[in-house]
Formats: C-alpha cells, structure tokens, sequence
C-alpha cells in the first residue's frame, strides 16, 4: 500500500481562517490560496492592499492550491437546506423559500432564533465546514497539523 505524501501541510486553524476570508463578501471578491512547498497561505482581495508580499503569478499559476468557495463545498445553501431538513421538517418550505430571493441568509437566521435554535444551527454549520474542509485537504494532498489544545 503506498504511503501518503502530502504535497503541503497547514495548521488546520490557518486554514479555516483562510476559508472564512475567501467567503467573505460577495461570491469570489476574496481569495486565499495555499502554497504546496511551504504550507504558507497567502492572501488576496482586490481594491485591498494586503500586508504581505504575494506572488505575482498567484492567480494565474496552477502552482498555488485555491482555498475553495463554500459552495464548492456544499456549505451554502444546501447545508442551510439539510439543517432544516435534519432539525425542522415541518418548517423545510418556508426555509428553502427565504433562497428565492436576496437576504436569505439574514430571515433564516432570524428564524432560527425565533425558534431558539441558532446555537444548534452554528454548531451544525462548524460541524459540516470542518468535515468538509478536512475532505477537500485529502482530495487535495494537503496534510492537516492539527493544533494541541492548550491545558
């Protein structure tokens, strides 16, 4: 059986961080991506000006590894939909009907803490990103350096 060699390693925390930056704004306004040989993450947003070097090529090249989008993932509005589907059957209809249009996001939400159930909604959500992040580094060859909890 051959043996897994990754071609990067990244503390899992560097890359949850640069996921949220990636998915922060509007779709694809942000980027992160990963570089193989070191593990380093860079990071890029235009109209920004970010404190760090970045290489030029990082767009363009396939060397570097895309931090990928949530939906990419499936952490957008289909994790939305399993929630409900999970947790509030009765009520799929009215949540899958707040993605029709702009501000879903916000009336789900509201929802839910009009339902007192928000919390269990955050703690799904960090449940699925993790699995599905850790997922994408295995697909990718990417080694996940699990950080040891501070006693």
């Amino acid at each position: 059986m051959p043996s897994f060699s990754p071609i990067a390693k990244v503390r899992f925390s560097e890359l949850l961080e640069a996921f949220e930056f990636a998915n922060f704004g509007g779709d694809f306004e942000h980027g992160a991506y990963i570089d193989p040989d070191s593990g380093r993450i860079y990071y890029v947003s235009p109209g920004y000006e970010m404190e760090e070097e970045v290489p030029e090529d990082i767009e363009s090249s396939d060397r570097y590894i895309a931090i990928p989008h949530k939906n990419d993932l499936n952490l957008g509005r289909n994790l939305v939909l399993s929630f409900a589907e999970k947790e509030l059957p009765g009520d799929y209809g009215t949540i899958a009907g707040f993605f029709r249009k702009r501000g879903a996001y916000a009336r789900f939400k509201d929802f839910l803490a009009s339902h007192s159930l928000l919390d269990r909604w955050y703690d799904f959500e960090a449940s699925e990103k993790e699995k599905a992040l850790r997922a994408w580094c295995k697909d990718h060859d990417i080694a996940i350096i699990d950080e040891q909890p501070v006693a």
